[in-house]
């Protein structure tokens, strides 16, 4: 916990966005290694992907266009600060009204956990509680989630699509790219990185035979959809920065990723519109087959395969999207340097 403070302090008081950064993935890691310590073994999953692998990547490419050093300090504002302070406070004061931390007669543990530990057995029939409470229980929740996703990639992708931007700003990127940590990601991949290239053809096979045991076995074991996703847009990620984009392109495109982006989404809805047409509520998984516990089965498999699916796509699309920025503003340079 200390070391998890400690991080968090560190990361504030940098100036470097890239040690900032790299801090941050610690944070992740240690936050992983607390959930271990809890036997929360699917959050520990989650929390090592993304937040100390996919979501450094990514930081990466931002760093590509906002360049690594931190800009200097505004003035002191009272006002947000102010904001702030009210909004914790109003925080602080609403757990006041939750029921005690730990205490055994707690609502959630005399009426909610006993229902999923009793019957979830049974009425879902599946070794993986916590698949079972996502994927079936709290289908809504997931599927919500599932959405927040797809918008959040679809949004990147339109805020760093967009090609009218003031010749300033453009200018100034360039400037970043050129002078800063920016330029990275541009040209990924070299001919001359032996080692590199080796491990990377060891590694990628084996990280896609994991994702695709995460996405079915997390019915049995720690994983699912959301993890196997993450490990699956690794993998990709790896192979487009040893190798260059060019070929990760050649494997799955843009027009790929932003159809696959939208048939995990509709993979999920269509399992609870099934359901509907075939006379029971949306996302009740138990007239998907003539046995209640296999229609679980089914139901949960499908939906965990379009989290997966978006997820991966969702992933992909961000990380193409910096990528692609970071290359069309120095080709524009070039252009500009070409002509002048």
């Amino acid at each position: 916990m200390l070391l998890l403070i400690a991080g968090a302090v560190t990361v504030l008081m940098v100036r470097n966005l890239f040690v900032a950064t790299m801090l941050l993935g610690i944070v992740s890691f240690t936050m992983a290694l607390i959930f271990i310590s809890l036997d929360a073994v699917d959050v520990a999953f989650t929390e090592s992907a993304v937040g100390a692998g996919i979501s450094t990547v990514l930081y990466i490419g931002t760093l590509a266009l906002v360049g690594a050093q931190e800009k200097e300090r505004p003035k002191f504002a009272p006002v947000p600060l102010l904001i702030c302070l009210a909004v914790g406070a109003a925080l602080i004061f609403a757990t006041f009204d939750m029921p005690p931390f730990g205490a055994a007669d707690n609502p959630v543990h005399t009426h909610v956990a006993p229902r999923y530990v009793h019957v979830s057995p049974t009425e879902i029939g599946i070794p993986n509680m916590v698949a079972s409470v996502l994927a079936s229980y709290r289908g809504y929740d997931t599927f919500g989630e599932v959405t927040v996703i797809f918008t959040a990639g679809i949004a990147v992708l339109l805020i760093l699509r967009q090609q009218r931007r003031r010749k300033g700003d453009a200018d100034s990127d360039m400037v970043l790219l050129r002078d800063g940590l920016g330029g990275s990601l541009s040209g990924l991949g070299s001919a001359h990185d032996l080692i590199p290239h080796v491990i990377a053809k060891l590694l990628v096979p084996f990280i896609f035979l994991f994702g695709l045991y995460v996405q079915f076995h997390g019915d049995f074991g720690p994983g699912g959809g959301f993890q196997a996703g993450v490990i699956f847009a690794a993998g990709i990620i790896l192979y487009a920065l040893v190798f260059g984009l060019d070929f990760a392109r050649s494997v799955i495109n843009e027009k790929a990723i932003l159809f696959l982006i939208s048939i995990g989404v509709l993979l999920y809805g269509g399992v609870g519109v099934a359901g509907m047409l075939l006379g029971a509520n949306f996302l009740d998984y138990n007239v998907l087959s003539s046995d209640p516990v296999a229609g679980q089965h089914l139901g949960i498999l499908l939906v965990e395969l379009g989290v997966g699916i978006t997820v991966t796509a969702a992933m992909l699309a961000i990380f193409y999207a910096f990528v692609g920025r970071a290359d069309l503003l120095i080709s524009q340079q070039a252009e500009q340097e070409k002509n002048q």
